[in-house]
């Protein structure tokens, strides 16, 4: 299969483009750099400069494969993430740069398209399981998600298959993110913000990335890719102190509040289940709860010396 990826050179693309590779698709990812353009030849796909708010470069770029894979995202750092203007790119992304892929994938005939999307809009849930029919409450300020996920829908209303993958939170080594989580542990602080009673689902980088190419053979329609076992707060600030042979970090009390509405959905209680998609795909996550997943990401991150990734 020929896929073309948006998105192909941060925190996740970096890891679904050689397993992509490595499954026998002839893969083109999105390089905006001679540096990142050699990224992505030495996982064995090809490169091509491409603005994603130009339609008529998507269009070109895109005519003659068979899957667009759009993970593109522009996740603000943790410092900078309560400033709306922060995540004007991201918005744009959502927007203009999901509608400018999915105008091409129906115009070069292709026949699958995948769009990332998130968990962490879904109503709070306390200690009830959350599934994709449970309500979704979404803040004003967060629309661009809804309307990626209606790009998915365009394409399966003309007659291809859209797929939505909403992902859990993303940790792994190599994220600029779970660089800055690691940072707040160290310094005895929890980075889970929120209730210590509520839950907050992950999933390990590398396991999105396993979903990503797996994602290719299930029908149109919305799942979500999480772990097995999410876990509470503050069993999180325990996992993660243990992985770091200390005690649990302490909860930063009157985060949420500082950070206004940006920042309140942090707070939710959600414990999202994978069923549908691991019944629909076959997969299943190498790190199914966040022990597993933290002792894994402390390690390999003092192996990386600093290098790290956006999301």
């Amino acid at each position: 299969m020929r896929v073309f990826v948006a998105g192909a050179t941060g925190a996740l693309g970096s890891r679904v483009l050689p397993l992509l590779v490595q499954s026998g698709h002839d893969v083109t990812g999105i390089a905006r750099t001679p540096v990142k353009a050699d990224e992505v030849r030495a996982t064995g796909a090809t490169p091509v400069t491409v603005d994603l708010f130009d339609p008529d470069q998507v269009t070109a770029a895109v005519a003659g494969h068979d899957a667009v894979i759009n993970i593109a995202t522009h996740i603000p750092d943790l410092s900078k993430s309560l400033r709306a203007s922060a995540w004007a790119e991201d918005y744009r992304i959502r927007t203009e740069g999901a509608h400018n892929l999915v105008h091409a994938a129906l115009a070069g005939g292709a026949s699958r398209y995948l769009q990332e999307s998130v968990t962490f809009f879904y109503a709070d849930a306390g200690s009830e399981w959350v599934d994709e029919d449970s309500p979704v409450d979404l803040p004003t300020y967060a629309q661009a998600s809804r309307a990626a996920e209606a790009q998915a829908r365009r394409f399966t209303e003309a007659g291809g298959v859209g797929v939505v993958l909403r992902f859990g939170l993303f940790y792994g080594a190599g994220s600029s993110h779970t660089a800055s989580q690691l940072g707040l542990a160290r310094r005895g602080l929890s980075p889970f913000l929120g209730g210590p009673d509520g839950y907050q689902t992950l999933l390990h980088l590398d396991d999105a990335a396993t979903a990503v190419v797996a994602a290719l053979g299930v029908p149109s329609g919305v799942y979500n890719v999480t772990e097995d076992e999410p876990a509470t707060r503050r069993r999180l600030a325990e996992v993660l102190g243990a992985a770091l042979n200390r005690g649990p970090g302490r909860s930063v009390r009157g985060a949420l509040r500082l950070g206004g509405a940006r920042a309140a959905y942090l707070g939710r209680s959600l414990r999202v289940s994978n069923r549908r998609f691991r019944t629909a795909s076959g997969w299943a996550p190498a790190y199914p709860n966040p022990a597993l997943g933290w002792a894994q990401v402390v390690e390999a991150q003092a192996a990386l010396g600093g290098r790290n990734r956006p999301e």
